[in-house]
């Protein structure tokens, strides 16, 4: 029966395909039918010429040292331990604020200041309890002279020493009281000597550190604890990389392994630590767990947020047979071979047992010795000018 169009086009496309291959072939390494061994015991066996041997790298297999790693991906943030979120002590409404987001702070810097009601209550009470001591400092120094004289009743004498210790005492929490709202003793006597109330308390950064948000503006009423934060600071000197490792891999970290981390802003750059937290708790949506490393970035060249790629180094390097990666070939069948030659002119296809992969190089589990020769660029071809059937 006559095979219908579409099958014979498919067969002509498929020779044409096989042919440009074999074209492809000779035009780098010349015939390749002209290079395989001759006889029926060839198998996968190359002769190559003189010149499909200079378009080709040979080298000896040698160890190389295989570090024990484990990948994970994640993020960088701020060392919480660093970060301060800056809430007034009382609440109130935004009188002024004195920096912008980015601006770097030192500690007991002014951030802003607000009108607080607390305030206002705290000074007036300060103010009346001091006019209350001076009051009954008079009252008890005329009660001495009096009751020296023999003017005045020992019960009366005693009960005006009581009320300027009262006083005394009071003057003293109302002055505490207002400490509390970060005014000084400087402040505080200028307060009791003006008898002027001051409504604005000052909100004073806690860390040195860098403006990482803003979320208040004059007039905005601010509480504590009610989010958001008027104002976050944190020292950016030393920041968290947080990443998601799968819970098969749970076993494998230990505090203290070495980390090496790198973001997509600085391409072949590496931020080096070591793992400070290994997470307790796998996420019963995602099952991964957090690894936390803290990074010294004294340059401040990291952002909150940052994509991470992390390498931990989870166990000691391990010394193993290597040949690099171009000099291995993934057979169409999946398994993978190299290239082996002892006169640099016969060419064996050998079958090879691989592990890891590391800077440009293949480890060799089983298949090769140490010493061996083995094409180490353009293996690919070699194989690809043993399968090519030009017709």
């Amino acid at each position: 029966m006559p095979r219908a169009p579409y099958e014979i086009w498919q067969s002509v496309n498929l020779k044409m395909t096989r042919a440009a291959l074999a074209l492809a072939i000779a035009l780098a390494f010349g015939s390749p039918m002209a290079g395989q061994a001759a006889g029926p015991d060839a198998g996968d066996r190359l002769e190559l010429t003189d010149q499909q041997v200079k378009a080709i790298r040979i080298a000896p297999v040698r160890e190389v040292d295989f570090v024990t790693t484990e990948s994970a991906v994640g993020n960088i943030d701020f060392d919480e331990d660093l970060e301060a979120q800056i809430f007034p002590p009382y609440q109130g409404k935004v009188l002024q604020i004195f920096v912008r987001g980015g601006d770097r702070v030192r500690k007991t810097q002014i951030l802003f200041t607000i009108d607080s009601p607390d305030l206002v209550q705290a000074e007036s009470t300060l103010i009346s309890d001091d006019a209350q001591l001076r009051l009954t400092d008079r009252a008890l120094a005329r009660a001495k002279d009096l009751y020296r004289a023999h003017g005045m009743a020992q019960k009366d004498y005693d009960q005006a020493i009581s009320d300027q210790q009262t006083a005394e005492g009071a003057l003293r929490a109302a002055r505490d009281g207002v400490r509390i709202f970060g005014k000084n003793d400087a402040e505080i006597e200028h307060i009791v000597a003006a008898r002027h109330v001051d409504p604005a308390l000052i909100v004073r950064s806690p860390i040195d550190g860098i403006v990482v948000s803003r979320n208040a503006a004059p007039g905005v009423f601010v509480q504590p604890g009610t989010a958001p934060a008027p104002l976050t600071v944190a020292d950016t000197s030393i920041m968290w990389m947080l990443a998601n490792a799968t819970e098969d891999l749970s076993a494998s970290f230990k505090v203290g392994q070495a980390v090496s981390v790198q973001v997509a802003a600085y391409p072949g750059r590496a931020f080096n630590g070591r793992l400070a937290a290994v997470g307790t708790v796998i996420d019963p949506a995602t099952r991964r767990f957090v690894l936390r490393t803290e990074i010294a970035d004294p340059e401040h060249v990291l952002r909150s947020g940052m994509f991470a790629n992390f390498t931990i180094f989870t166990g000691d390097p391990v010394r193993s047979l290597a040949v690099p990666m171009s000099g291995v070939v993934r057979e169409g069948d999946g398994t993978e071979s190299v290239w082996v030659t002892s006169d640099q002119r016969h060419f064996v296809r050998r079958s090879v047992s691989i592990g890891r992969e590391q800077n440009g190089y293949r480890q060799i589990i089983d298949g090769l010795r140490e010493g061996e020769l083995v094409v180490t660029d353009g293996a690919v071809f070699l194989s690809n000018m043993l399968t090519a059937d030009p017709t």
